[in-house]
C-alpha cells in the first residue's frame, strides 16, 4: 500500500510540476512579454502615416533580458527586419536593421510594461512604451520621435500574441 501511496504522489508532483511549467511557457513565464506578436493594423495608427502592410515581432528570454526580431513588408512592400538583444537595465544594446537608430535601451516600468530609448549618434531619436494587455493575449507599442526622413510621429501600434 506504501508503495501505490508514493507511486501516486509521484505522479501527482509530475503532472503538477508539467502543468505548471506549460502554462509558464505559454505565458512566456515571469516575462508576459515574451511570445510571438503580429501588428493589428485595424487597432493601429501610425501618424504620420502609412503604416507598414505587416509586422511581426518575436521576443525570447536571453539571459538577463530578450532578443528582439520583428520582421514585415513596410507600405511600399519592401521587406524589412531589424534584431537586438538587450538587458531591461537602461544600458544601450546594438540594434541591426533599423534605418533610424543604432542603439536601444530596456527598462522595465511594471510587471507588464517596458519603456525603450532608441538611439543614433548618441541622440535618442525614439521613446517607446510596451503595455501587455492583462489577459496577455495583445499588446500596445505607443512610440514617439522622428522617422528615417525626419518627420515627427507618433504611434499607437496594437499587436496581437501568436
Amino acid at each position: 500500500m506504501k508503495t501505490s501511496w508514493r507511486k501516486l504522489q509521484l505522479v501527482f508532483v509530475v503532472v503538477a510540476a508539467a502543468l505548471l511549467a506549460t502554462g509558464a511557457l505559454a505565458k512566456g513565464g515571469s516575462n508576459p512579454m515574451i511570445g510571438t506578436w503580429k501588428l493589428n493594423p485595424a487597432k493601429s495608427k501610425f501618424t504620420p502615416g502609412p503604416g507598414p502592410k505587416s509586422l511581426t515581432v518575436k521576443i525570447e528570454p536571453a539571459g538577463k533580458g530578450v532578443k528582439v526580431t520583428a520582421e514585415g513588408v513596410d507600405s511600399e512592400d519592401k521587406p524589412f527586419a531589424t534584431e537586438f538583444t538587450a538587458n531591461y537595465d537602461g544600458k544601450d544594446y546594438p540594434i541591426t536593421g533599423s534605418q533610424m537608430a543604432e542603439t536601444v535601451s530596456l527598462k522595465r516600468t511594471g510587471p507588464r510594461t517596458a519603456r525603450r530609448i532608441d538611439k543614433k549618434d548618441g541622440k535618442v531619436v525614439q521613446t517607446a512604451n510596451r503595455v501587455i494587455a492583462k489577459d496577455g493575449k495583445s499588446y500596445t507599442f505607443t512610440a514617439k520621435g522622428k522617422n528615417a526622413k525626419g518627420q515627427r510621429y507618433h504611434n499607437v501600434q496594437v499587436y496581437d500574441r501568436q
